[in-house]
């Protein structure tokens, strides 16, 4: 960990017009997400085949531990992202989750059905310290009102999206070609790569005073004895074999194949909890608010609500859709299944400028849409996209195997929707939330990746194949897959049109927030 009071202020060093530090953080971003998703991309495949390969429920535990796995990876951060806030800073932040996230990515790579699940969990709480603060930290290299901010971010999420398009074509060839856990070790290089970027640009002191922690007393602050700075690390890998038992408590202990804490996993009714608290708070702060501050706070409210619906079905693709990849999709001589998970951060690259140019080029004619009508063709598109991957079926052929056409113009859709609703969601909840639940409303915000894990997992369940065969018959489970895309489709078109619809109403909530 870091050990260093907070310096004086220095002017930053500059590269290409933006602090020097900025290329470093995008380097360890780019590596750090290049870890997560070639990670990612093998998870599932990897349970299926491998974990709970002797269950003839493995679909229906895979999709509850990948539910479990992905809701508490976001909920992580708004925990880390706190501690930091008040004690231990940025840069001690990312280095202690970079140092438990390379851990587990490494733990990955151990064939043993406990190091599954302890390595499940260092990647939970590492990334709890390692996401928010890296994402904070570039929009701390500049000051406030710095014109150049907004193009530092998209410099900055173009290396997220490097990361993910480039992560799973290599792990998952390795993985096809040598094994699951030579992909996972990938992964784990990947890790450490990115933390030696962020090394090396504190040592050339590219970030100035940036990232320290608030105060040194706090930092030096003894619980037990033991200082903060070294009481959080010991805390936070103690946490480690609590969650990998959570996490592991899905894998069959019995002969008739029952779950240890059966249908209502525990990670599921702590989100419940945590979602009725929420609920009630929401309530008495809309109560206590004045009529125009509730105006906007309830459409904040809606605005979180559907990103979150639109993330469960989004984030499908690294469950759901990559055993459809894998058991329905003709990729002989294309790519693996787990190489498909790279294609929506391909897209991203792909029309990312073009999307900003082309609200530009409407904001110049005064006709750019505001965000609920941008959330609703998001959702829209999120509905066609589904509905793509149903009507695949008509294409079939006597195995069940259905064109790659069909998941490449699945995966162009959903990301165009991607890129209608998530860049103006965020900035959104900061305009409406009133000034003093911004922080609260923020977390709720990342909280809503969290959530959106749920709905996978109860969608994935719902899809799950039952068999112990792995070579299960393709049109059995071409038609499980395609009646449930059809249904998605059904409910994502459904809540779009019902944004729409609403749309009118909305932008009066909103006021003059555009």
């Amino acid at each position: 960990m870091l050990d260093k009071g907070v310096s004086t202020t220095v002017e930053d060093p500059q590269l290409f017009g933006h602090p020097k530090g900025l290329f470093y953080l995008f380097f360890a971003e780019m590596w750090e997400r290049f870890s997560f998703y070639g990670m990612r991309a093998l998870l599932t495949l990897y349970m299926v085949e491998e974990i709970f390969k002797s269950l003839s429920n493995r679909d229906y535990a895979t999709a509850a531990v990948y539910a479990s796995y992905g809701s508490l990876v976001y909920a992580s951060t708004v925990i880390g992202g706190q501690i930091s806030d008040k004690i231990l800073g940025m840069r001690s932040s990312i280095f202690l989750g970079g140092i438990l996230m390379s851990i587990g990515h490494f733990v990955l790579a151990v064939e043993n059905d406990i190091a599954f699940f302890l390595a499940l969990a260092f990647i939970i709480v590492g990334n709890g310290f390692f996401k928010p603060n890296i994402s904070t930290f570039v929009g701390a290299l500049y000051k406030d009102g710095d014109v150049r901010k907004d193009s530092g971010f998209t410099i900055f999420y173009m290396g997220i999206n490097i990361g993910g398009w480039i992560a799973p074509l290599l792990c998952g060839w390795l993985a096809v070609k040598y094994g699951y856990h030579y992909g996972f070790g990938l992964a784990g290089i990947g890790m450490m790569t990115g933390l030696i970027f962020f090394w090396s640009g504190i040592k050339k002191n590219v970030f100035g005073d940036k990232g320290m922690p608030p105060s040194k007393e706090i930092y030096e602050k003894r619980i037990a004895g033991i200082p903060q700075k070294t009481f959080i690390p010991i805390v936070a890998t103690l946490c480690v074999p609590l969650i990998a038992f959570v996490l592991a408590s899905y894998k069959s202990i019995t002969t008739d194949d029952t779950f240890l804490i059966g249908e209502k996993n525990l990670v599921g009714l702590v989100f419940l909890a945590i979602g009725i608290g929420i609920g009630i708070y929401l309530i008495k702060i809309l109560a206590s608010v004045e009529l125009e501050q509730r105006k906007k706070l309830f459409m904040a409210i809606l605005i979180t609500f559907f990103m979150t619906l639109f993330w469960g079905f989004h984030e499908l693709s690294g469950s759901v859709i990559t055993l459809f990849a894998s058991r329905n999709i003709a990729l002989e001589g294309i790519m693996t299944a787990s190489q498909t998970n790279s294609l929506n951060s391909m897209f991203i690259i792909i029309l990312a400028i073009p999307i900003s140019l082309l609200w530009a080029y409407l904001s110049k004619k005064n006709i750019n849409p505001r965000t609920p009508y941008k959330f609703g063709f998001g959702l829209i598109l999120a509905g066609i996209s589904f509905y793509i991957l149903a009507m695949s079926k008509g294409s079939a052929d006597e195995n069940g195997m259905v064109p790659f056409a069909y998941l490449l113009v699945m995966y162009l859709i959903i990301s165009i929707g991607e890129l209608f609703m998530s860049p103006v969601g965020l900035s959104k909840i900061t305009d409406l939330s009133p000034k003093r639940i911004i922080a609260f409303m923020m977390g709720i915000w990342f909280l809503s990746s969290a959530y959106a894990f749920q709905i996978v997992g109860f969608i994935s369940k719902q899809l799950a194949v039952e068999s112990t065969d792995a070579n299960v018959g393709g049109l059995d489970t071409l038609a499980i897959y395609t009646d449930g895309f059809e249904l998605i489709a059904m409910y994502a078109l459904g809540a779009g049109v019902i944004v729409i619809v609403l749309s009118p109403l909305m932008k009066k909530l909103m006021g003059n927030v555009h």
